[in-house]
């Protein structure tokens, strides 16, 4: 079973295991509302949530991107793909007042992509959050924002989890001795890290070129399966934060 992704806050009011704020929709149901956040660029934020975007949007889930990276990288994907769905906002109207549109239109995830810095647009978007995500890549400059990142969830008292991307693809598809390291000095610094990878392929490139996610562009590919075990971790960490799954999520509560 895949682990969980994060961290919640053990000082948070919680009532029946579901904790008590903003999010509540008018039916009752939280709104899901998943944070990719990183201070290093190039880290896959904006990949991720366009991925995940198509992944897990549909009729009978509903999911709104908000994008309040001025680089505006997953409203460039958005354009391309033509569709309109699912619906994306630029956050000039404040995270705040698009999450509380969002639960009074009836959507039940919300996609925060963010900018490259720790700067308010980045500390309003984790206040909003239910999760947060920090997409990784295996380089020093990444790990010290991986920490920077955390602190920041840590003092708002925020879920979060590593995400590890931009593996290299190996033939053999194990992991390699370098990898396995890495994870092994994360687990030691107490950081939550999700048990898959997303490895480094053309089709996400590709896939993004034409304003599809992996699963649209090739629902066969290696990729794809990446992004829906990453889908699937996350509902299961949303739940359990939720207080209604009992199993081993991808994430651990932050301290």
């Amino acid at each position: 079973m895949l682990g969980y992704l994060c961290r919640k806050n053990e000082s948070a009011t919680f009532l029946g295991g579901r904790q008590l704020d903003a999010r509540l929709s008018p039916w009752g149901a939280l709104v899901n509302v998943i944070v990719f956040a990183s201070r290093k660029g190039g880290s896959g934020k904006s990949t991720l949530s366009a991925h995940l975007a198509a992944q897990a949007h549909g009729p009978s889930r509903p999911v709104l991107l908000i994008d309040s990276d001025p680089q505006g990288s997953l409203t460039l994907w958005h354009k391309v793909r033509g569709s309109g769905e699912p619906p994306l906002r630029p956050a000039t109207e404040g995270t705040a007042d698009l999450v509380k549109a969002a639960r009074n239109s009836g959507y039940e995830w919300v996609f925060i992509d963010t900018p490259s810095s720790m700067s308010s647009a980045v500390t309003d978007a984790i206040h909003a959050a239910t999760l947060v995500l920090i997409p990784a890549r295996l380089t020093l400059f990444d790990m010290v924002a991986i920490k920077e990142t955390m602190d920041l969830c840590r003092k708002l008292g925020k879920p979060y989890a590593v995400v590890i991307n931009g593996v290299p693809a190996r033939l053999d598809n194990a992991e390699s001795p370098y990898l396995r390291e890495a994870r092994q000095v994360l687990t030691q610094l107490n950081v939550p890290v999700w048990a898959g990878l997303i490895t480094q392929r053309t089709s996400y490139s590709l896939a993004l070129a034409e304003g599809e996610g992996a699963n649209e562009y090739d629902s066969t590919s290696e990729a794809a399966a990446e992004v829906a075990a990453l889908w699937n971790a996350i509902e299961k960490s949303v739940k359990a934060i939720q207080g209604i799954y009992e199993g081993r999520p991808m994430h651990r509560v932050a301290a």
